[in-house]
Order: structure tokens, then C-alpha cells, then sequence
């Protein structure tokens, strides 16, 4: 029978129990230490997390000792302390690196000092980073997918842990690799499959629970990847059997293995359909490159186009030029101007294998030492390429106005890139059904929502017709929002939002000012006049008929919109002898 979890009573724990630990056997020989997050606000892209998030790292008991993954940094005491629970340090022999984001590696110096004479098993890259990180030397074991490393038998459950190692690259770093044990059919996966949540729930018990917070994961960190999601869920079938997922962060996957595989699958394969993508160019441990070329490949997905990450520190360069050939646009960085040869040979593949007229862009890397944007992008005008979206610069630190102005850019390329597609839709549908559907009117509202406070303020709008009252007790109404609109992101569960009622007599100024195209991380309200101290969840317009202030409850998910569900929580009338401004469509295929 499996152990119940324990969490850690120690002095830090009782002192900050935002910080906790929790240690549980979940398959022979094998051990969990959890390293629960519970208030993190925020996490890379992600621009809320609700229910905070964990480190998880695992111990696996053969004739020899290995530890996969460690935690952050700031667990420092505490996981050590849960470690000494299960283990000498002095007696561990290998530490298996899954990737290198400091939230999994940030105790590997500390373990090392304590143990100079354990193997650090991981990619080529992954030790290559480790090496960067900690600037001493270190026994390492570089192993490639289908490779395999043999802790022997462990002499009190007779079972050899035999490991078989599966790259991922891109999942979501390109150092990735998950890790098997072939005697309890474990997958060590790391990030991929994870979710941010944090609960004493060592399981999936619950999916009702955590599929909202497992969806938003997948779409900020696995979907700008859904190509390497594919490739790497081929690999895994091939295992003989797969018992539980023991994941990176959040509840490790015990109960609904093939329920969560299978949403990996529908929805990578959803975004792979189609020739047309794009190549979002980064450079890892540069920088901010992961960070943000990561948003702006989620800005891209939301658009419901393709999109491929390519790290250019480790791309072979034959598959590097057969992405950039084939790509609809690139995106590129700004590279270090002490570049090192394996880098420049990279950018010179990149830029060799362009196509004339191709779309491209660039973006800011921030890393220090930049070559100039302004100097990349006028080569690509000489080149002859078309631009995509103006450069994105990075004068400070990016903060989460800086991460969202990227996204917005990313959604803007992908409805460029899938102009001709939309098009194409619109004129696809039946013509009587679609004239009969177009008949159902709606009201005119413009919604807005806000984030952060401070430095890191930001404020989103959009036109909506499609709001309808959803309840009487509480008082709900349902908004739905289509998957690309820059406002979708703010709209997370238990986030606020206001629906403001456009009047008949006086909503033209309103509805054109909002319909309008803004350039990414423009101020939407620049020349409105807005209240911005009577509601929550963000700015009621003067002008407006009435508001409502609502917080989002629920979301449900339809082909190309969130439905959400919100519970109205304030609301007033400024004009009782007005009535709502209404929309009547003559078509039902587009706005």
C-alpha cells in the first residue's frame, strides 16, 4: 500500500507555510518530494496563476541511487531536509537533469557540494547549461533518446530499474529529455503534461478540478509547440506500458493517464492541421529569448496558426533549413555580438535558407550585448522579405505589459498568416443557413478588464454582441470571446471583468473607437473617458448605458470560442429611459 503524503513540520515550514513540502512512495522504489508554491502569482508567460503551482523532484531506489530533478532555489532548506528523510546524499550516485529552467535545477550546486562524486545524466545541452550555471566541474553522463541507464536491483523489492531516456526537445526547453523506469512503467516527463496547481492532492483525483488550470498550461507552454508535442507522444506510445506520468508541476498522473495523453494529442493535432506556419526563432539561456519568443508563439496559437520554435544554439542545421524554407513567416532575435561559431553558423543557415518575399520579424533578445535591431531588420528589407510586424523592442527588464505587447504581436501575424484561410470560410458556409443563423440579434457592449497594479497596469477592450444573462441566483452572464482577441488572457477564472451597455441613441463613437485595429500593446482607452474607481474588474466608460462588474466563474471551450461564464457581482444604470444599442447581422459566418 502506498504511504500517505507527509508534509514537512519544520521550524521554516511553521513559519512560512507559503512555502511547504510534501514526500510520498508512489511506485516500488520510487519516491516524490514536492515542493509546493502555494501563493506564486505568476509564472514566465502565464500572467495569473490561480492556485499557485509545485516543484515536484523524484528518488528511484535500485542497487544504485538517482535523484530526477531538484527544486528551486528558494526551497532550499526545506527540501534538503525532506531529502535527508529518504536518502543519504552521500549514497546518491546519479542526479538525471529532465531540463535545466532554474525551478528544477536550482539545487543542483548545493547537492553537489554535498556529494562531488554524483553523475549528472542528462542531454548534451542540458549539461552544457549546467555547466554555465554552476562554473564547477562535474561528472556527467550525456545520453540521447532510446539510450538507456541501469540502477541494477534493488535487493528488497527484486525489481532491476532499467531507465530509458526520450528526447523532447522543446517541451519546453530544447534540453528536455523524459526519463522511464521499464519496472513500474513511470514516465518522468518534467514540464510537458504538467499544470500549475497546488493542493495536498498528491493525485489526479479530481479532473473536474484541474482540467481548466491543465488546458492553460498546454496553451501558454505546449501549444506555440504542438509539432514537438506530436513527435514526442509517438515515442511514448511505444513504451510497453505506462502507469502514471510523474510530472514536473502539479499532481502527478495516476488516475486518468490516457484521458490526459489524449487531450495532448486532440489539441497538438488540432493545431498541426494545415501546411502553413510559422518559425519563431529563439536563442536558449540568451536573455530573455525563451520567455519571449515563447509569448509570442502563444499569441500565434491563439490565432489558430502554426506555429515552430527552433532553437538556433542546438537546431541540426539540415532540419534548420528545411523549417525555414518551409515557414509562411520567421521570427527572429537579436543575437549576442560575441556570438560563438557554433551560433553564427546557425544564423548564416537561417538566413541562407530565407525565401525571397518570405514574411519575417524581429524581436528583442535583451540579452545584454545585442547585435542592433534596428541593423537585422534593415538586412531583411535588403533581402527583400516582407515585414510581418514592426520590431519589438525591449528597453527594460520585461514585465508583463512587455510579455502581452509580444503575444498581441503573435496573434496579429497569425491572422495575417491565415488571411486566405478566414476568407476562404466565410464564403464556405450554406447560404440560406447562414442567412437564417445571422438573424439571431444581439445587444452592442464593450468589454474591458485589468490586470496588475503599479509599473506592470494593463487594461484590454473588446466589441462584443454575443453576451447573454445566464442566471438568476447567483446573477450570471455569459460572454463569448473569440480565441484570438487580446482581452481572452485577462479573462481567466476568477479574474474580473465589466460589460459595458452601449445606448441606442449615442454608440457609434464608442463601437468604431473599439472596432478599430491597435497596434500591439497600444493603450485601448487613449481619448476615452472612463470611471476607473466603481468596478473590479476594470474600466466603465462614461458613455456607456450601465455596467456590470463580473467575475468569471467558468469557461467552455467551442471550436473558435471561450464561452465565459461570469457571476455578476456590482452593476448600475445611468440612464433608466434608454435602451441597449442592438446588432442586427445579415450573416452568421463572421462579426
Amino acid at each position: 500500500m502506498l504511504a500517505s503524503a507527509q508534509t514537512s513540520n519544520s521550524k521554516l515550514a511553521q513559519i512560512n507555510n507559503k512555502l511547504t513540502v510534501q514526500s510520498q512512495n508512489f511506485a516500488d522504489d520510487s519516491c516524490a518530494i514536492r515542493s509546493l508554491d502555494w501563493d506564486r502569482s505568476r509564472f514566465d508567460i502565464e500572467f495569473g496563476l490561480r492556485n499557485g503551482t509545485t516543484y515536484n523532484s523524484f528518488i528511484i531506489k535500485g542497487e544504485k541511487l538517482a535523484i530526477i530533478d531538484t527544486s528551486h532555489a528558494k526551497f532550499e532548506e526545506l527540501w534538503f531536509e525532506e531529502l535527508l528523510k529518504e536518502v543519504n546524499p552521500q549514497e546518491v550516485d546519479y542526479l538525471i537533469t529532465s531540463h535545466t529552467e532554474p525551478d528544477h535545477s536550482g539545487l543542483i550546486g548545493n547537492l553537489l557540494q554535498l556529494n562531488k562524486n554524483i553523475t549528472v545524466v542528462g542531454s548534451k545541452l542540458a549539461l552544457k547549461f549546467i555547466e554555465d550555471q554552476i562554473h564547477v566541474p562535474f561528472k556527467r553522463l550525456e545520453v540521447k533518446s532510446g539510450e538507456f541507464l541501469n540502477l541494477g536491483t534493488n535487493p528488497n523489492s527484486g525489481l532491476e530499474h532499467n531507465i530509458e531516456f526520450i528526447s523532447a526537445p522543446n517541451l519546453h526547453w530544447p534540453d528536455t529529455i523524459f526519463s522511464y523506469d521499464h519496472s513500474t512503467h513511470v514516465l518522468y516527463t518534467c514540464d510537458a503534461f504538467g499544470l500549475h496547481y497546488c493542493s495536498d492532492e498528491f493525485y489526479d483525483t479530481d479532473q473536474k478540478e484541474i482540467y481548466d488550470d491543465f488546458r492553460f498550461y498546454y496553451d501558454c507552454l505546449m501549444g506555440p509547440n504542438a509539432r514537438s508535442v506530436l513527435q514526442a507522444i509517438k515515442r511514448i506510445d511505444k513504451l510497453p506500458e505506462l502507469k502514471t506520468i510523474a510530472v514536473g508541476h502539479g499532481p502527478l498522473l495516476h488516475n486518468q493517464v490516457n484521458f490526459w495523453k489524449g487531450k495532448y494529442q486532440e489539441w497538438s493535432s488540432n493545431k498541426s492541421k494545415g501546411n502553413d506556419f510559422v518559425s519563431v526563432c529563439y536563442i536558449s539561456d540568451y536573455g530573455y529569448c525563451d520567455r519571449l519568443s515563447q509569448a509570442i508563439s502563444h499569441g500565434i496559437s491563439k490565432a489558430d496558426a502554426q506555429v515552430q520554435l527552433i532553437d538556433l544554439r542546438s537546431s541540426d542545421p539540415q532540419e534548420l533549413t528545411s523549417l525555414i524554407s518551409e515557414s509562411k513567416a520567421v521570427v527572429i532575435p537579436t543575437w549576442p555580438v560575441d556570438s560563438d561559431n557554433e551560433l553564427k553558423e546557425s544564423l548564416g543557415t537561417l538566413f541562407a535558407a530565407l525565401k525571397s518575399k518570405q514574411f519575417t520579424a524581429v524581436y528583442d533578445a535583451f540579452g545584454g550585448n545585442d547585435e542592433p535591431i534596428d541593423s537585422l531588420a534593415n538586412k531583411l528589407r535588403e533581402l527583400g522579405q516582407k515585414e510581418a510586424f514592426s520590431p519589438l523592442r525591449v528597453k527594460n527588464i520585461p514585465d508583463p505589459i512587455v510579455y502581452q505587447q509580444f503575444e498581441e504581436a503573435g496573434t496579429d501575424l497569425g491572422q495575417l498568416i491565415n488571411k486566405k484561410k478566414n476568407i476562404a470560410s466565410m464564403k464556405s458556409l450554406d447560404s440560406n443557413l447562414d442567412k437564417a443563423l445571422g438573424r439571431l440579434s444581439g445587444g452592442l457592449y464593450v468589454v474591458t478588464a485589468s490586470q496588475g497594479e503599479g509599473s506592470t497596469f494593463r487594461q484590454s477592450a473588446m466589441v462584443a454582441s454575443w453576451v447573454s444573462q445566464a442566471s438568476f441566483s447567483p446573477p450570471g452572464i455569459t460572454v463569448a470571446v473569440a480565441k484570438d482577441r487580446a482581452i481572452e488572457s485577462y479573462m481567466q477564472v476568477g479574474k474580473g471583468f465589466v460589460v459595458n451597455v452601449l445606448r441606442e441613441d449615442n454608440y457609434q463613437k464608442m463601437f468604431r473607437h473599439f472596432l478599430k485595429r491597435f497596434a500591439p500593446g497600444a493603450d485601448r482607452f487613449a481619448d476615452v473617458d472612463i470611471i476607473s474607481n466603481i468596478a473590479d474588474g476594470g474600466p466603465v466608460l462614461s458613455d456607456s448605458l450601465a455596467f456590470l462588474d463580473c467575475k468569471v466563474s467558468s469557461r467552455l471551450e467551442t471550436p473558435d470560442h471561450w464561452i465565459i461564464y461570469g457571476i455578476v457581482e456590482n452593476g448600475n444604470v445611468s440612464d433608466l429611459s434608454c435602451k441597449t444599442a442592438v446588432h442586427h447581422r445579415k450573416v452568421a459566418n463572421h462579426y
